[in-house]
This record gives structure tokens, C-alpha cells and sequence, in this order.
């Protein structure tokens, strides 16, 4: 009788930890795209409601508004200090609002930067969010002062270029030119090569899919996380 006990609690020890294993394998892979997982900080909360998903968080339905007033809320009172933000509310124009916010803290004691973005995902009806960590870096500012127009060249050889003169579309794009971190390591191929003419600087954008973006210019090189809304906002 002894002995069937004993083969029963074997028996269920061994299902506890398979199933402890497989819990684990799930939020491997769940996180696997993932610098920083949320869940493994104290100072760092989840907005209610959000699910990983490899490389991103999702929530279902247009909640980036919800999203950026609560870390903008609850991250200072965990001591955190926003080193930058930015959110489609600075934009009057309402075909924007899908672009959602963008925002870097700093922390005493956190070994680099948070970065906190999201967007909404007109297509799949959710709100997509990034955490990611970075190293501390420079970030030289290349354009004092926005033109009254730029020019996009998709492919480095174009004759032709697709102006913007919409100031806010300028102000934004010159933004994330400015706010990229200066880069003095190796850069990578990438698949596509674009130019960007503003006024007397010219910068070749080296992208390709879900990968780092560079800028070079004769200014120096920059890197820059692949940000939803500067491809819609270039139209790469």
C-alpha cells in the first residue's frame, strides 16, 4: 500500500514539474524578442490588460491614450524621470491618432534607458506596446532649426523626390533625426537605402524590415530603434 502511495505522489511530482517546465518554455518564447520583461521589475507595472507576445505587448482595442497617461502617472511615483516624450495629442491632425506615444526614462540604479512606446493597430483592432532597454548614448543634434520643406528619395538613385511640407510632419521627422544616438560601431547591411534632403544636410537611411535604422550624413552615423510612425511619417 506503501509502495502505490509513493508511486502516486511520484506520480503527480512529475506532472507538477512538466507542467512548471512547460509554463516556462511558453514565457520563454513568449518574451524571446524582449530586452526587458516588465513582470521581472518592481518599478516597472503592466498596464492591466496587456499580453507579451515575442518582441511586443498587446491589449485589444485603441487604448494608447489609457496607456500613456498611466506610465506617465505611476512611473515618476516609482522614481523614474521621463529624459523624453512625445504622443500623437501634440499632433491637431486626427489621422494621426493611430500613432500613439513615444517616451524614454531614467532611473538612479537602472543600468541604462527604458523606452515605453505604442501604437494602434488599425488592422488588427489592438494596441501594440514596446518596452526596451538601451545603453546610454549621445544623441548629437544634426538640424538646428526644421526647413520649410524636405525631400524623399526612396531609393538612393532617384531622380525624383516626394516633398512634405506639412510643418508638424517636418518638426516630427527632424525630431527623430536629432533624437537617433550617435553610432561610432559597426553598421550592418541593411536591405534598403533612402535619402533625406533638409535644406543643406543630406542623410542616406539604411532600414529594412523590423531592423535598426541608420542615418549617415556628413555630420557623422546614427542609429535608431525601426519606429512605426517614422515610416509613416517618411513613407518608406
Amino acid at each position: 500500500m506503501k509502495k502505490i502511495n509513493w508511486l502516486i505522489y511520484g506520480a503527480i511530482a512529475f506532472f507538477i514539474a512538466l507542467s512548471w517546465f512547460a509554463y516556462q518554455q511558453i514565457t520563454n518564447d513568449t518574451h524571446e524578442g524582449m530586452s526587458i520583461i516588465p513582470e521581472h521589475h518592481k518599478d516597472i507595472p503592466l498596464f492591466e490588460g496587456l499580453k507579451p507576445t515575442e518582441h511586443q505587448y498587446v491589449v485589444k482595442g485603441n487604448k494608447w491614450n489609457d496607456i500613456y497617461n498611466f506610465y506617465l502617472k505611476e512611473l515618476p511615483a516609482l522614481g523614474w524621470k521621463v529624459e523624453y516624450e512625445d504622443s500623437a495629442l501634440n499632433d491637431g491632425d486626427t489621422e494621426n491618432d493611430w500613432s500613439g506615444f513615444y517616451s524614454r526614462w531614467r532611473k538612479e540604479g537602472f543600468d541604462g534607458e527604458l523606452w515605453i512606446s505604442a501604437n494602434y493597430n488599425e488592422f488588427e483592432e489592438q494596441t501594440e506596446v514596446i518596452f526596451d532597454k538601451t545603453s546610454l548614448y549621445n544623441s548629437t543634434t544634426w538640424i538646428e532649426d526644421a526647413p520649410e520643406s524636405i525631400c524623399i528619395y526612396q531609393n538612393q538613385n532617384d531622380e525624383k523626390c516626394s516633398e512634405i511640407e506639412e510643418k508638424s510632419k517636418i518638426e516630427k521627422i527632424v525630431r527623430f533625426i536629432n533624437d537617433a544616438i550617435d553610432w561610432d560601431k559597426e553598421v550592418l547591411s541593411r536591405e534598403k537605402t533612402s535619402v533625406i534632403e533638409l535644406g543643406n544636410i543630406e542623410i542616406k537611411v539604411f532600414y529594412e524590415n523590423d531592423k535598426e535604422i541608420y542615418f549617415q550624413s556628413e555630420k557623422g552615423t546614427k542609429m535608431m530603434k525601426p519606429d512605426p510612425d517614422f515610416f509613416k511619417l517618411t513613407n518608406l
